[in-house]
């Protein structure tokens, strides 16, 4: 746990009067127009109740201050401010790529996926530059529902980008590789 002055991390639900806190999430209908449609309102959202089954990998709910501050601490090896959260060698084991070869050949990823990416315990590992910010030891976690987090140790480098678009797609859209060409 964290000190009670510390953030409060991220949840699995957000119960009101703090769900008008949340933004609306959109899809494109599949159209030709590529019109957007609600997919979770604030009123009636998903996550103002807690889910049948916490899942790690979907469906945090948190603020942009507190994932920088997971972020950072993730940066830190562990450590926020004075406060150490995670050891060491469990960020290690966390932030290395620990798929084989043979993984990476049936992944249900799109084609290439692990061609410079790889997966630590919950978060992507970059292995190879092939990109201007993609970078190697670089970590993260890109969203279904248009969150892009990442950690750079060796440019001491956290990027956060938050929309509220549900990706059509297994390739990052265009506003994510937009944001960290930028960034770098």
């Amino acid at each position: 746990m964290l000190p009670s002055s510390g953030p409060s991390w991220p949840l699995f639900t957000n119960p009101p009067p703090s769900t008008g806190l949340l933004s609306v999430l959109y899809f494109a209908d599949g159209g030709e127009s590529g019109a957007l449609v609600i997919s979770d309102g604030v009123g009636d959202s998903q996550w103002s109740q807690p889910p049948a089954f916490p899942d790690g990998a979907a469906g945090l709910v948190s603020t942009v201050d507190d994932y920088l501050a997971f972020g950072q601490m993730m940066l830190n090896q562990g450590q926020h401010g004075r406060e150490r959260i995670l050891s060491r060698p469990s960020v290690e084991l966390m932030t290395t790529d620990h798929l084989t070869p043979e993984q990476k050949a049936v992944s249900g990823f799109f084609p290439g996926f692990f061609d410079n990416t790889g997966w630590g315990f919950g978060v992507s590992v970059v292995t190879r530059r092939d990109d201007v910010s993609l970078v190697p030891g670089r970590f993260g976690w890109d969203g279904g529902y248009g969150t892009s987090w990442a950690s750079d140790p060796r440019e001491a480098l956290v990027g956060i980008l938050l929309t509220q678009r549900v990706m059509d797609s297994p390739e990052p859209p265009g506003p994510f590789r937009d944001f960290w060409t930028l960034a770098y």
